[in-house]
């Protein structure tokens, strides 16, 4: 006879509190769209109305999906990693990617339900009669990361491959494959990529080796990238040097390389191996090694650098985007501790410190947010053909890039221990937001390379503060009389410090300060334009009270021996946090 032990069950007294009751729930099943009043009121200052009242119900869908489905999916492609094989099982040497169930869905959502990859490439997604606005495609942008961040860099890709492809390729070549590069259709649609990494330099592109040899009027690649992420995308761009080319950048040329040639063969590139990453795990990036593989030659052959650079303003964007969307997700983690958890006797609200804490989480989210729909609005009007907003968003993609991808690094741990153990645990979504904000400061340039830009270039050369400067002018003209001086001031005396720097020769170990102090300065003057909007319309809002927080907590000297290290601050915590009026 066998004897099978029982299982034990744990057993209480009738009536008697379960102890799970205490453990502080997380912010999944909400709907990420509902609970965000802050992006309403913005949305509502900044989007066409019609564009507003068609795309709300749609917003609203991808709220709902992203709380809910996006979130369950996100944790289990996020257990389930991408597994390389180099052989089909007939053992020929057909690599290929293995994905889990999850990450496919991930991607129907992502490129069949929404088209994220054909928001601004063409019309008709969503019912809308033109290509959606800048604005729009990167909310939904926000809402879709709140839930999964490492399949938004093959959505972006595919959206930014499309978008140089169907600028620079020839009749032939575009008919091959921007259609199926725009198609919601999954059995047609053709995924995008970006290769650019090399083992010599990573920001330094002038320093990449990969050849391109022109082989009886086909291009064919010749050499390695060592960082590809989405591996096997469809159509991956690149840079390359033709055979004969000047070395630096200027001897760069652009090509799209198909996974599958156009006579349906597999092109002859190998997928070494995937990377083992800190994070973004339900994403494949390896390394490539190109052994003549066809390629198509986009545009001039001497102007593949400064082609390429035409996505960087839409990739920097794209990655405050994210980064904001990730705070948001921390935002609505803390909140959910703080107000469903209790200790020595009180609700974690209760407790000043606490609160403080959670200051430190709502404030650099509230600026990404702001930051991040201006950009983005600013970049709707470039592409209307306005002059000075080109400018502004010169300066404003590589200034939101810089500080947000830093701050999502704070904000996510912060959320982490606002949790406490729970978030060190791999159940809940901190950790997975820890590890997968550290990757800001390394996609679309360092936070050196991306200061560097801003002071040496947007700056120094562009002259694009003078720009910036006048855009928030006309937004501080509508703050009332007796708080606009203040909001003026700070960001002339950013403008002036970033100026200074720029003229000055070895001041290059000043880059960063000067880009954050801009930063700042800018977020609260832009808040203060959404605070005092709200206000004259009868909203209730707390930007007025985050624009006064940025100035004494992002722009003023703290003194380490005080008795309030937030000074005038202190008193703006609660109101902030919604706690008084």
């Amino acid at each position: 006879m066998n004897f099978v032990s029982p299982v034990w069950v744990p057993t209480r007294q009738e009536n008697a509190p379960n102890p799970s009751d205490h453990i502080a729930p997380d912010a999944s099943g909400q709907n990420f769209y509902d609970i965000d009043p802050a992006l309403h009121h913005i949305l509502d200052l900044y989007m066409d109305p019609a564009e507003r009242a068609h795309f709300e119900p749609h917003m609203r869908r991808m709220g709902e999906v992203a709380g809910g489905r996006l979130d369950a999916l996100a944790r289990d492609a996020e257990r389930h990693q991408p597994v390389l094989h180099a052989r089909d099982r007939y053992g020929r040497d057909e690599d290929w990617i293995e994905y889990c169930g999850a990450y496919r869905d991930m991607e129907k959502i992502a490129f069949e339900d929404f088209a994220f990859q054909a928001m601004t490439n063409r019309s008709g997604v969503m019912g809308w009669p033109k290509p959606m606005s800048y604005l729009a495609k990167y909310s939904f942008q926000y809402l879709f990361v709140q839930a999964e961040f490492g399949i938004m860099c093959p959505v972006s890709v595919s959206d930014t491959s499309a978008f140089l492809l169907g600028r620079y390729a020839d009749e032939e070549t575009r008919a091959l494959y921007y259609d199926r590069m725009v198609s919601q259709d999954m059995s047609q649609f053709l995924r995008g990529a970006q290769f650019m990494t090399e083992k010599p330099g990573g920001s330094d592109v002038g320093q990449i080796e990969l050849t391109a040899v022109n082989e009886g009027g086909t291009w064919r690649l010749y050499g390695e990238k060592w960082f590809c992420s989405h591996t096997d995308g469809d159509v991956a761009l690149l840079l390359a040097r033709p055979e004969g080319a000047g070395p630096g950048t200027k001897g760069l040329a652009l090509f799209a390389m198909p996974r599958v040639c156009p006579d349906g063969s597999r092109n002859h590139y190998r997928i070494a191996r995937l990377k083992e990453k800190m994070g973004t795990k339900s994403m494949a990036s390896g390394e490539i090694i190109f052994n003549g593989a066809m390629a198509h030659l986009l545009g001039d052959a001497d102007k593949g650098l400064k082609q390429m650079m035409d996505q960087v303003n839409l990739s920097r964007l794209s990655h405050g985007v994210r980064a904001a969307a990730m705070m948001q997700r921390c935002w609505n983690e803390s909140l959910s501790v703080a107000n469903n958890r209790r200790a020595f006797g009180k609700g974690l609200m209760e407790f000043p410190l606490l609160r403080r804490q959670l200051i430190d989480v709502l404030l650099p989210t509230a600026q990404a947010v702001s930051m991040y729909a201006y950009t983005a609005h600013l970049m709707d009007r470039a592409q209307a053909g306005d002059a000075h907003a080109a400018k502004q968003v010169r300066i404003m993609t590589p200034l939101l890039k810089y500080q947000t991808a830093r701050d999502n690094i704070g904000v996510a741990t912060t959320a982490m221990e606002t949790r406490g153990g729970n978030g060190y645990i791999e159940d809940w979504v901190n950790s997975r937001l820890v590890r997968d904000a550290h990757i800001g400061v390394l996609w679309e340039g360092t936070s050196n390379i991306n200061a560097l830009d801003i002071i040496t270039r947007a700056v120094a050369k562009e002259e694009a503060t003078k720009y910036l400067v006048e855009g928030l002018r006309e937004k501080l003209d509508d703050v009332p009389l007796q708080v606009r001086g203040r909001y003026q001031a700070l960001l002339d005396k950013a403008v002036t410090f970033a100026e200074r720097v720029a003229s000055q020769p070895d001041s290059e170990h000043l880059c960063r300060k000067a880009s954050t102090a801009l930063y700042h300065a800018t977020s609260a003057a832009l808040m203060a334009w959404e605070g005092a909007t709200a206000e004259a319309a009868g909203k209730p809002t707390n930007r007025t009270i985050l624009a006064q927080l940025v100035e004494d907590v992002r722009l003023s000297p703290q003194d380490p021996f005080a008795d309030d290290d937030l000074g005038r601050a202190g008193a703006l915590v609660d109101q902030a946090l919604g706690l008084s009026a």
